[in-house]
């Protein structure tokens, strides 16, 4: 990933250097649990604990053996010394590299959530803070009955919140090594000594492997971290749509030196809201990659390799950078909560024809004939912006049911919004309880 995108916890989390002291860790962890069953002597630990491996080093070896774990383990003997023959001692280069990519993942799964948790945080405040900011609701684009904007965040919080149980769960299946072999049959490698390594690098060993790990726990990572990012974009996407010339009802942070376009002085653009839907399309496209490498050839090939050494880092990195970019925007989002309110009004009071159609229904009037009833003075309304409600009152089928007084009681927008606090408490929303 670029490093306009990489934020420096993560991107050492998937530096070259972590990845091969990874690997190195690896190895030790396997000499460590061959040295107390007595198949290396212990005399060689202290060589291979202070070995080390030069990333600089290794890819000058690897210039000569084009593969990257023979340069490594070469790299690691110039350090380590004689005792260097006991390291890797009945592996396969994936027992290393498969391992390591879990512990690896673990790590950058525990920052992300580190990451989405922190926005949470903020979705839970603002949901709080806008419970009572009324606003039009719209469907296909259109205003169709009004809600609230905490109600608004309040849908996102509960999403947010099933992410938070989805890396959970991907978690719980990557956090997963093996010690197997060549085809994981255990032929060099006794499935005790796989737990124990395992369990020293914070893993569980897979049940059963074949020369690698199954590529369905990866493509469940990855697609994990595509479904975050693609609410990421819904997000953002309601964002820009809420900030067009038009509606103006909410505005991402725009700082007093910003500078909205080259051309235009005028101009202030949802830009980073716009970034990170366009960061959710690469994370799609790495779920994608992922889900190509589930069916690997018989016991092993190696196709997944090079889309893995690009996308595991990169959907690590774009997600985390877009999590910290959408709490900041979310943080500092500026509501305008007249122009919600005006808005709502702009349509004349059409958003309460179902109350109307209700209320018809109520006092005896056949529903199809109620509908379109009410579907003419609100059509008559929408064409010529004439009042919707006085075009009722003026209706005689309408006021020989409905009087005047009780039409203007449907106009209510506490009608809509009478359970809005019912779906704060199912969430556990409330101002004493959410986190500043």
């Amino acid at each position: 990933m670029i490093d306009r995108y990489s934020r420096e916890e993560m991107a050492a989390i998937w530096s070259d250097q972590h990845r091969i002291d990874t690997w190195l860790a690896v190895e030790k962890a396997v000499c460590e649990a061959w040295a107390k069953r007595g198949v290396i002597p212990e005399s060689a630990l202290p060589a291979i604990r202070q070995g080390t491996v030069s990333l600089e080093r290794m890819l000058e070896i690897e210039k000569e053996t084009d593969h990257d774990v023979i340069a490594f383990l070469r790299a690691a003997g110039e350090t380590i010394g004689p005792d260097v023959r006991f390291v890797h001692l009945g592996l396969t280069s994936t027992d290393v590299v498969d391992t390591a990519l879990s512990v690896t993942s673990v790590q950058a799964l525990d920052l992300l959530r580190s990451d989405l948790e922190k926005l949470l945080a903020v979705l839970e405040r603002q949901a709080v803070k806008y419970k009572d900011t009324v606003m039009i609701g719209r469907t296909h684009g259109m205003h169709a009955e009004p809600l609230t904007f905490g109600y608004k965040l309040a849908v996102w919080v509960d999403e947010v919140r099933r992410h938070l149980r989805r890396l959970d769960e991907a978690r719980l299946n990557i956090a997963v090594g093996k010690i197997s072999g060549a085809t994981g049959t255990h032929a060099n490698v006794p499935p005790d000594l796989e737990d124990e390594v395992c369990e020293s690098l914070g893993l569980r060993a897979a049940p059963v492997s074949t020369q690698t790990l199954q590529r369905d726990r990866h493509a469940q990572y990855i697609t994990t971290l595509a479904l975050v990012g693609a609410s990421l974009e819904k997000f953002a996407t309601e964002i820009r749509h809420l900030q067009r010339t038009e509606v103006r009802e909410v505005e991402e942070p725009f700082g007093e030196h910003q500078q909205g376009s080259s051309a235009m002085p005028h101009k202030r653009n949802p830009h980073r809201s716009e970034r990170i839907a366009g960061m959710a399309r690469l994370l799609r496209g790495y779920a994608m990659t992922a889900l190509e490498n589930v069916p690997l050839w018989h016991e092993r090939d190696i196709s997944h390799s090079s889309t893995e050494r690009v996308i595991f880092p990169d959907a690590c990195l774009v997600l985390d950078y877009a999590l910290v970019e959408m709490t900041a925007i979310l943080d500092g989002l500026v509501v305008f909560a007249d122009a919600m309110m005006y808005n709502l009004e702009s349509s004349g009071g059409l958003t309460f024809s179902q109350q109307v159609l209700l209320k018809l229904v109520e006092k005896g009037l056949d529903r199809q004939v109620a509908y379109k009833l009410v579907q003419k003075h609100a059509m008559k309304a929408w064409r010529e912006r004439v009042s919707f409600i006085e075009g009722l009152k003026s209706d005689p089928e309408i006021s020989a049911r409905i009087s005047p007084t009780e039409l203007e009681g449907v106009f209510d927008y506490g009608y809509h919004l009478k359970h809005i606090d019912t779906a704060f408490q199912r969430l556990g929303l409330n101002a004493q309880e959410t986190k500043e």
